[in-house]
């Protein structure tokens, strides 16, 4: 997002937040404000619309992207915009962005030019808490975890083998490896640790796969924080911390309701990373959006083989869903990066799991006639519908003609035919080398000693049923950054493994993948600033 997206941001009179709430057929007694243009859905909503029908659900996912991305934001917010243009009560349903890139390299995850979440500043910031609620819910039980160390430790952990970390919301490679502890009795029990982001958090997969808080605080107690002596799990319940974590997260739980900049409905709820966590907006608001609407447009982070398998094998196993449709998100410089090959493998993908596909070019202003008949032409030759989008500069009158070739797509969906990549009876090895080879087009996988050793284990303890979130490069189709296109002839490396058993799914960590990015050369944070009125600047 650069400077002429905020101005246009800036020009958009926003509708009062209590209007977007009636366009869904909501009271103002159904929604708790958080200022004048956003506010949290009461909790009586998703009881009193639980009964309705569903509308439409349409996954928004993207072809192998650039270092800078493809605008899958943006397309997700425009293809909803166009929708209701041609008359469809659409509704977004995304992420919470994470200060991390904000400050970082990436930017802001509002979409940009005309086709925007609003308030852009508020959501990319603090929004409503919930990132702060979600790192004070996992960090409380860290603390008391290392508490319980100072205070005897009862039960027997073994502070070689604690698993649980804490978190923050930045970027901060040197808290990757830290000791912790140090000073003497009065200040703990040196033990080695360290920090992930908190998008990586298992409380994040837990706020975003949980039905509601009950469910929620059922989760962390079954979370796994490390070993005793002699070996066997030790369970967050067994430290009685998921009462007063569930207590930081009654007003996180509910999803947040903001509007596009063309007056659509939004709900932004939840934000892990798409390559080291499920990448997935959470269940909650997905399930209110599709009692409210009659097609929700969703979005999973980075391509089919990362966030769009993870949607598929992680969010709609756990939630029941079955998508109508998927989007691929195409640019001319991910093709002149990658090849039609590449756009050709996530296209198959996306036939794997029964999903008609439908691509959207992502035309940028400075995209030749040319350029943009040659994305079609490729798009003919592999037998996929093509829509163009024009949100960016049009806003969502420049994404019609991709909304009508989406709803050609939902019309002669068949639902029947949705399928995940694996069964729940598969072993978790065996589900790794499945993604593999299907998602990734890999020969296989090698497993690290340590990995195998841990799935193994995994197995033994009962959670050999559990779906594999597997943490790779979003640069690649393999497990190397720096093997671009479709590679062919290789295996992924599986170097590590963790258990989210409150989650719900097991953690497979392929090649260097870091789950505590780093600041760039040059940090996004030199060029923010506040002016003397107040306003933010230089957040794009």
């Amino acid at each position: 997002m650069g400077k002429q997206d905020l101005d246009i941001a800036r020009a958009v009179k926003l509708q009062p937040i209590q209007a977007i709430g009636e366009s869904l057929g909501l009271n103002g007694g159904d929604l708790e404000p958080y200022g004048t243009y956003k506010a949290k859905i009461r909790w009586e909503v998703i009881e009193r619309t639980s009964a309705r029908p569903d509308g439409a659900l349409v996954l928004v996912t993207a072809m192998t992207p650039t270092p800078a991305g493809e605008g899958k934001s943006t397309t997700t917010i425009g293809l909803a915009d166009g929708l209701r243009r041609l008359g469809k009560r659409s509704i977004v349903a995304m992420r919470e962005p994470s200060l991390g890139p904000v400050f970082g390299v990436k930017g802001g995850g509002t979409g940009g030019g005309h086709t925007q979440l609003a308030p852009m500043e508020d959501i990319n910031l603090h929004f409503t808490g919930d990132m702060h609620a979600i790192g004070t819910a996992h960090n409380l039980l860290s603390a008391m975890l290392d508490n319980h160390l100072a205070q005897g430790n009862t039960l027997g952990l073994d502070v070689r083998r604690i698993s649980w970390k804490r978190v923050m919301d930045m970027n901060d490679r040197a808290l990757r490896h830290i000791v912790a502890g140090l000073g003497g009795p009065a200040h703990g029990v040196p033990r080695e640790t360290g920090f992930d982001i908190t998008v990586a958090s298992e409380i994040m997969a837990i706020l975003c796969l949980a039905k509601d808080l009950q469910d929620f605080k059922a989760r962390v107690e079954r979370v796994i924080v490390g070993e005793s002596v002699s070996g066997a799990p030790v369970a967050a319940r067994e430290l009685r911390a998921a009462g007063a974590m569930a207590v930081l997260m009654k007003d996180a739980i509910k999803p947040n309701l903001v509007q596009t900049l063309d007056g659509t409905p939004a709900l932004v709820h939840g934000g892990p990373f798409g390559n080291i966590a499920h990448g997935c907006n959470s269940l909650i608001a997905t399930r209110l959006a599709l009692k409210l609407g009659e097609v929700v447009v969703t979005e999973a982070g980075f391509a089919s083989d990362l966030g769009g398998e993870k949607f598929v094998d992680i969010k709609c196993r756990t939630g029941g869903l079955v998508p109508s449709a998927a989007v691929i998100v195409v640019t001319t410089r991910a093709l002149a990066l990658h090849g039609t090959e590449n756009l050709a493998k996530h296209v198959e993908n996306i036939r794997l799991f029964g999903l008609p596909p439908v691509v959207a070019l992502n035309r940028f202003t400075d995209d030749t006639d040319d350029k943009v008949a040659t994305v079609v032409a490729a798009c003919k030759e592999l037998g996929v519908p093509c829509g163009v989008s024009r949100g960016w500069e049009l806003g969502g009158a420049g994404v019609t003609d991709l909304a009508g070739t989406v709803l050609n797509a939902i019309g002669s969906a068949d639902r029947a035919r949705f399928s995940y990549l694996y069964p729940d009876d598969l072993g978790l090895a065996a589900k790794l080398e499945t993604i593999a080879k299907r998602a990734y087009g890999a020969d296989g996988i090698a497993l690290a000693p340590a990995a195998a050793a841990k799935l193994a284990r995994f197995e033994a303890l009962g959670y050999g049923r559990l779906p594999v979130c597997v943490a790779k490069t979003q640069n690649s189709l393999s497990d190397d950054p720096k093997r671009p296109g479709r590679p062919r002839g290789f295996t992924v490396t599986i170097r590590d493994a963790a258990l989210s058993a409150g989650a719900g799914f097991v953690v497979a960590y392929a090649g260097d993948i870091l789950t505590m990015p780093g600041l760039p050369k040059v940090p996004g944070a030199e060029t923010i600033d506040i002016d003397a009125t107040g306003n933010v600047v230089g957040l794009f």
